[in-house]
């Protein structure tokens, strides 16, 4: 099992290093998806919930607290 995850690693290192013209369109294409996903999407949709409905740090981990153990 261990020598099969450093195989899995080194052939995705390898790959990394060497991208061929298609390696590089995916990873740009990856990067602009992750960036979307991360950076776009957080700032329009989610907004920081915790921030909006309370001021303080206790009431905020308070609600945090009791909605993990309802």
């Amino acid at each position: 099992m261990k020598k099969f995850i450093l195989n899995a690693g080194s052939f995705y290192l390898n790959s990394l290093r060497n991208p061929g013209k298609l390696g590089k369109n995916l990873i740009i294409i990856l990067l602009i998806k992750l960036f979307v996903m991360f950076i776009v999407l957080k700032l329009f949709f989610f907004k920081d919930f915790l921030s909006t409905h309370f001021t303080s740090d206790e009431q905020k981990s308070e609600y945090v607290i009791n909605s993990l153990t309802k």
